[in-house]
């Protein structure tokens, strides 16, 4: 078996490293390069930034995005890192909520024909559990999911169906009536409880409770929360689908970087950008390690972690409300993402017979488990036995993953990043961990054993971050983003903007971000995102 240990080091280096390395580069080969100048200068090529770029230069702007690292995507990469011919996705891996921005769904951007298709699969997640109980949730079958729930408990089951209807009829209400319908008032209720507490309100069964708030909490905040009581009715929320495009994560970067091109943009990788430059109080380029400089004639974007940001320009600039704003920053729960490549493919049984396999899965056996996340960050300890895991197995649905009889494992959740030991401490122990979840995982699919593993790459949540610093101790969405504390588009030093997971709506695969700053970018400069995408 392979075991790719060292990746990270090698592909993902800490900035310093990175910096230093390009900067003695720079001095071999004569040092600055002069200013090149385009209309925006866009620096990371994340998502959302490349997102953004693709608005402003179809609005016919000359933009360049600049990359620190050997590929583009931040979040949304696919890559070889295990062996030739899988392409395994290094963080994100459902596109449902990008699948509902106008960028997409209304073809504003034209990523379709840069090679960006989505698929969605008809068995959406899968619930199992040690006694050889499951659940399974079905794209839009309510009677087929509820009928799973029944051999459970039939009184879940009828539950799920009640909620599904008040669901819909919420959903044609409107969200700021004053005289909101009994079902409107019962969800608000719910919401502002801990998933938690919820789920024990709606939900006869400990299974039931346990699958909805650990699939609940993929979206970064722990069921046990304060306000996250929607993560109650998660089954409900993932029979809408979660759409995965074909050929990895990484698709919607490569395709928007294609997007941007054919445009007449440019995108260049290895160029970290290390600071702001500042001309009569305003932001007019950047400076990268290796001593290159970009001048943006009408602006420059940002996706950089506004913690780092704040380093490459002089402190008074920012302003003290801005400055006390971002102190008080909080990072969510540290991400993990331990990878596979195996040899046969993921198969879940079931309690009649047969078997079951799907894009997702989500294991967790019992709904008070969530708390330990919380109480082992606060301690930085470990307690691996029922942490929720989300485990993703696209290739299952989507064949351009793997060889033919072969498949991808993504194992992934949430760990403390600051181990009592020091966050270094990961890198002494990421591999032992790797192999307790691993071992735990492997109960559910008995027809896999540790010989089926062909490769691996382990990603700790210091990891994480070294694979891209945005990813502030290891927080995938950069932020926790309960409370709204966002970073501004319009960034308090005239000529800078912002976007990506520190400016709303936060983190994920959203495009909203990208989308939201190019709105705010044109304005400015006197035109309107409908015009751009020939809107009336």
């Amino acid at each position: 078996m392979t075991n790719r240990r060292d990746f990270l080091k090698s592909a993902g280096l800490a900035s310093v490293a990175l910096l230093g390395a390009a900067r003695a580069a720079s001095a071999q080969t004569g040092g600055a390069v002069r200013p090149d100048t385009f209309d925006y200068v866009i620096a990371g090529a994340g998502h959302n930034s490349l997102l953004c770029a693709a608005y402003l230069a179809k609005a016919g702007n000359s933009v360049l995005v600049l990359e620190g690292r050997g590929m583009i995507g931040g979040g949304a990469k696919t890559a070889e890192v295990l062996l030739p011919g899988f392409f395994e996705d290094l963080c994100s891996s459902s596109h449902h909520v990008f699948a509902r921005n106008p960028a997409y769904r209304d073809n504003e951007i034209e990523i379709r024909d840069f090679g960006y298709e989505l698929f969605d699969p008809e068995i959406v997640v899968h619930y199992p559990f040690a006694d050889g109980d499951s659940m399974t949730v079905f794209r839009g079958d309510l009677a087929q999911t509820a009928a799973s729930i029944e051999k459970l408990s039939k009184k879940d089951a009828e539950t799920f169906r009640q909620l599904a209807a008040a669901r819909e009829k919420v959903a044609g209400e409107d969200p700021d009536s004053a005289d909101p319908s009994r079902e409107a008032i019962f969800f608000q209720r719910l919401e502002v409880l801990s998933g938690f507490d919820a789920a024990r309100q709606l939900w006869e069964s400990p299974q039931m409770q346990a699958a909805n708030i650990s699939g609940g909490r993929w979206g970064g905040v722990q069921g046990s929360d304060p306000g996250s009581g929607s993560q109650a009715w998660s089954m409900l929320t993932h029979m809408n689908g979660r759409p995965m495009p074909k050929g990895g994560s990484g698709m919607v970067s490569t395709s928007l970087g294609r997007f941007i091109e054919a445009h007449q943009g440019t995108v260049l990788t290895n160029r970290p950008v290390v600071a702001l430059m500042i001309e009569d109080g305003r932001c007019t380029g950047v400076e990268c390690a290796d001593g290159s400089r970009f001048r943006g004639r009408k602006g420059v974007v940002s996706t950089i972690h506004v913690k780092h940001l704040m380093q490459m320009a002089p402190s008074d600039l920012w302003g003290q409300a801005f400055t006390d704003s971002v102190e008080i920053w909080q990072p969510e729960m540290a991400m993990f993402a331990f990878h596979f490549a195996l040899k046969g493919s993921p198969e879940y049984p079931l309690a009649g017979g047969g078997s079951v396999t799907g894009a997702e899965a989500s294991i967790m056996e019992r709904p008070e488990s969530i708390f330990k996340l919380n109480e082992d960050n606060a301690r930085g300890e470990l307690t691996l036995e029922d942490y929720p895991l989300q485990i993703v197995h696209a290739a299952g649905y989507d064949r351009s993953r793997a060889p033919d009889g072969f498949s991808l494992l993504k194992i992934e959740g949430g760990m403390p990043y600051a181990l009592k030991e020091g966050p270094e401490h990961w890198d002494a122990i990421k591999d032992e961990v790797a192999d307790q979840v691993l071992d735990r995982y492997l109960r559910y699919t008995p027809n896999l054993t540790r010989e089926n593993v062909l490769a691996r790459v382990i990603m700790s949540p210091i990891d994480i971050e070294r694979m891209n610093p945005a990813m502030w101790r290891g927080s995938v969405h950069h932020l926790d983003k309960r409370w709204g504390n966002f970073a501004p588009y319009r960034m308090p030093i005239p000529g800078l903007y912002q976007t990506g997971a520190c400016t709303a709506p936060g983190g994920s695969v959203t495009g909203q971000p990208g989308r939201n700053a190019a709105i705010a970018i044109l304005e400015d400069d006197g035109k309107t995102l409908a015009e751009v995408v020939g809107k009336s």
